[in-house]
């Protein structure tokens, strides 16, 4: 499994979500009529405005057209979807449809015999979905999973505090973003907001700056000597140091989660701080989070992850990822149905709409309405290299203990050199 996604031309995508209640582990449906009682445990992330009613009207709708399906939906925070589906795995009993990021997760399910292969299921109408965006769930030449977004993370800014603070453009590269940071302080204005509590978006600093100071073949060669330990990934430390003494985020950022009420989003959507670096799902997030439910509108900005002088990897490499389905193993055979109809050109175009997907199916990118996603799209589209998130495009153990490490460097608890020992340590158990 290629961490490394090269594209050259890809058109984003992102989140969704559903409502219900859950019923716990694999499916007791057994039988291979397809006109049988059913019902299909689903497990997603979307558990917030606006996707979370979409995804609950797209299954009270296959449930009316398809009388012997109930579809049982339980929308999850990520963090506690996480540690769910890990127990239930652990357990050998997954959900019969649930979300991936594919990567070295999937894999690890897919060692483990617990996701039906789909590659001939889909085989009809695979054709209809951006050809790269299949590559994360992709294991050993066959298809375990299916993308309904896939997209970016870059820096999400608020333009009035730019202003405020006489910043006239966005950064494009390390050391400008760093000035950046300097003048908004100045200013009297929060920098940047992060979910130091939920570990993982303080990862893409670390990431995208390995991915700039050494390239994505860095990343790559680190993954197959299992050996974190080099000059590059503690520059991207270091550079990522440079930051943090700066003290740019948010009051009490270290025990702040990514989506609640006064956590990263909510910060940025109520104009609390003036930056988040996030995902392409950020603006859907930062509005449903906000007080006034609206978020920032046509105050918000987006700029790519600046540049870092005299690094090997370009500017034009993005580090993101996007939601997909995986099916378990056990899962009735109405799943793969369903999974067809989350698919289709009218869901993805009704995806697209809320503002918080960016489709994988081709037919439904003409969907695409805000200026921001456009601009999302688009860097996508001009990628020359794409790198799946670290903490799903690695083993999981080797992925928890980035976030795990990457977080004590925010913390002050150990350095950059330290924390490459940690990962290294335990990307050779593996």
């Amino acid at each position: 499994m290629t961490a490394h996604l090269s594209r050259r031309s890809l058109l984003g995508l992102v989140g969704a979500g559903a409502g219900a209640y859950l019923l716990s582990g694999c499916s007791d449906d057994a039988s291979d009529d397809p006109d049988a009682p059913q019902t299909i445990n689903w497990w997603h992330i979307q558990n917030t405005e606006p996707m979370l009613p979409v995804w609950a009207a797209v299954a009270q709708e296959y449930q009316s057209a398809h009388s012997n399906v109930k579809i049982e939906i339980q929308p999850l925070e990520n963090e506690a979807f996480k540690a769910k589906l890990t127990t239930a795995t652990q357990a050998g009993s997954p959900p019969d449809l649930f979300q991936s990021w594919g990567g070295g997760v999937l894999k690890q399910q897919v060692d483990a015999g617990l996701v039906k292969d789909l590659t001939e299921t889909i085989a009809p109408w695979k054709d209809g979905l951006l050809p790269l965006s299949l590559e994360p769930y992709t294991v050993d030449g066959k298809i375990y999973g299916v993308p309904f977004d896939i997209g970016m993370v870059g820096f999400w800014y608020n333009k009035d505090l730019f202003a405020k603070a006489q910043i006239a453009a966005p950064p494009a590269t390390w050391a400008e973003l760093l000035d950046v940071v300097r003048k908004l302080k100045a200013a009297g204005i929060t920098p940047v907001a992060l979910a130091g509590k939920d570990k993982w978006p303080a990862h893409f600093y670390w990431a995208y700056l390995s991915m700039r100071i050494g390239g994505l073949g860095a990343l790559q060669q680190a993954a197959k000597d299992k050996n974190f330990e080099t000059p590059d990934f503690v520059a991207a430390g270091e550079r990522f140091k440079e930051l943090i003494d700066l003290q740019p985020f948010q009051k009490g950022f270290l025990g702040a989660e990514y989506g609640s009420p006064d956590g990263q989003a909510a910060t940025m959507g109520n104009g609390g701080a003036a930056l988040e670096l996030m995902g392409q799902w950020a603006p859907s997030v930062q509005a449903s989070s906000s007080t006034s439910k609206k978020g920032l509108g046509d105050k918000l900005g987006f700029f790519p992850f600046p540049a870092v002088d005299g690094g090997k990897g370009s500017a034009t490499e993005v580090f993101g990822g996007g939601n997909g389905f995986a099916v378990g193993k056990d899962a009735p055979p109405a799943t793969m149905d369903f999974l067809k109809t989350l698919l289709s050109v009218d869901v993805q175009r009704r995806s697209t709409k809320t503002g918080a997907v960016l489709p994988t199916v081709k037919e439904a990118t003409d969907a695409i309405a805000d200026p921001n996603a456009k601009v999302v799209a688009q860097t996508l589209a001009a990628a020359t290299g794409f790198q799946l998130y670290l903490d799903q495009a690695y083993p999981p153990a080797v992925g928890q203990q980035v976030n795990d490490s990457v977080a004590a460097l925010v913390a002050g608890s150990k350095s950059p050199a330290q924390i490459l020992k940690d990962i290294t340590q335990v990307a050779k158990t593996q």
